[in-house]
């Protein structure tokens, strides 16, 4: 089958598009923003990928074509396949109907950690010698690729509650029906399409009726949020996780400054993780993909031995480079909760120089304002943060600046962030880019930058 994939570098498109290739399908694909890391990805799997959303696209004509939720209608591309009759789908629906119908679905869902958790239980399960299939927003440094069909029975998908396509305004992640549901954490977000945490609490809810009642729930114990949804009904077995409380599953103990070791226990049975990985944030994700591995039969301790080698992910705290001695991380970051925990973690793991943060406000919910009122305490574990302040963002962000508990500026130019930076950064300093996009590939032009200032 042809198969054209409209909106193909999003990370959850991009996956699709590489799990209908290895499938032996003909891809092709088209996107308005292209930018690594999936732009490489698909061109590494001889992926074609045009620019731009053209009817012309779609010459030759294909037999399906796989619809993003990022194209609505009145873009040329979607007024193009509606006039001309070619069958389409949405992403959700065609993974459903040829990837995990017949497969033991281990879904990830939450605000914050889906990709990294993905990614580490995907780790856990190859681990364990179950060759799992997978299709994770992010590329997973462990396997190098964001997506594959796997030859075993498991399925690990991120699993997100944004809508699904212009023609199907559901949450993506009921289509996938799990067996095994993790939720994160659930916190306000989306601002574009929910009014309010109420609304999205609503879908997590939606999905917990897809779980079967001989499948599994993992959820943070005591999170108030996620209790209040399961309160609603849940007619499937529970397995939580924590940090300190024994009443849950799996519980984490002992961590060190940081969060670089610490020694899950379940059941009588612990077992230690040492990683080079920080911050609370990621010890929660590491037991949450420990609880899921022990669902389908795997044991705590191989679950920890795997996850003491877990490579990371691109975009999540990736090192990009150490020019002039300044340490480059590359961060997705785009949520207040997110942007914390992630610098409170770099914060207790590391010594001597400063911290800077560079955040662009990308995000629908960002740029529309919906978290502005917690932006300036989310930033207090830097010693610097640059905002940067794109066009079509109209709300006031000199206003965040000054409520900061830290030295914060506003710059309308990323060429503006980079002279900042090249001239006050010195060895030793730790330098954090946060955004959920291409960010005007600020990071290489930084490395560049710095690079040529030695």
């Amino acid at each position: 089958m042809k198969i054209f994939v409209a909106g193909v570098c999003g990370t959850f498109m991009a996956g699709l598009a590489l799990l209908a290739r290895e499938a032996g399908h003909a891809v092709r694909g088209c996107d308005a923003n292209v930018y690594p890391p999936m732009s490489e990805q698909l061109a590494s799997a001889g992926i074609e990928v045009l620019q731009g959303y053209d009817p012309v696209c779609l010459e030759p004509r294909p037999d399906l074509v796989v619809i993003g939720n990022a194209l609505s209608r009145g873009n040329p591309l979607v007024e193009a396949v509606l006039e001309s009759g070619i069958p389409y789908t949405s992403g959700p629906q065609w993974l459903w109907e040829h990837v995990l119908r017949d497969r033991h679905v281990l879904a990830v869902s939450g605000t914050h950690g889906k990709t990294t958790t993905s990614s580490m239980l995907a780790r856990v399960l190859d681990a364990a010698d179950m060759q799992p299939g997978f299709l994770i927003g992010g590329i997973p440094a462990d396997f190098g690729v964001s997506a594959r069909l796997g030859a075993g029975e498991c399925f690990v998908i991120e699993a997100d509650e944004y809508d699904t396509a212009f023609f199907d305004k559901r949450s993506k992640f009921v289509h996938y029906r799990p067996r095994t549901l993790v939720i994160n954490n659930i916190e306000f977000d989306h601002a574009d399409i929910f009014p309010d945490l109420e609304a999205i609490e609503r879908q997590f809810h939606h999905v917990v009726r897809t779980v079967p009642g001989s499948g599994c729930v993992v959820y943070p114990y005591g999170d108030p949020v996620v209790e209040r949804v399961l309160a609603r009904g849940c007619w499937s077995r529970r397995l939580s996780f924590a940090l300190g409380r024994d009443e849950a599953t799996v519980v984490t103990r002992d961590l060190s400054p940081g969060g670089t070791s610490f020694v899950l226990h379940a059941a009588g049975e612990e077992a230690r993780v040492s990683w080079a990985h920080t911050g609370a944030h990621n010890v929660a994700n590491a037991a949450a993909a420990a609880v899921a591995a022990l669902d389908v039969g795997v044991s705590l301790e191989l679950a920890a031995t795997a996850l003491s080698g877990f490579a990371g992910v691109k975009r999540r705290m990736e090192l990009v480079g150490s020019p002039r001695g300044v340490l480059l991380f590359d961060d997705f970051a785009h949520h207040p909760t997110a942007i914390a925990t992630t610098l409170e973690g770099l914060r207790e793991s590391g010594s001597g120089g400063r911290l800077f943060a560079v955040i662009e406000p990308r995000s629908n919910t960002m740029r529309l304002g919906g978290h502005r009122e917690r932006l300036p305490d989310c930033v207090a574990a830097a010693d610097r943060v640059l905002w940067f302040q794109p066009s079509g963002v109209d709300w006031d962000m000199e206003a965040v600046a000054a409520a900061s508990s830290v030295e914060a500026s506003v710059h309308s130019s990323v060429d503006d962030i980079i002279d900042t930076l090249v001239s006050d950064c010195v060895s030793g300093d730790r330098v954090v880019v946060m955004s959920n996009g291409g960010f005007q590939g600020i990071h290489r032009r930084l490395l560049a930058a710095l690079e040529g200032g030695a």
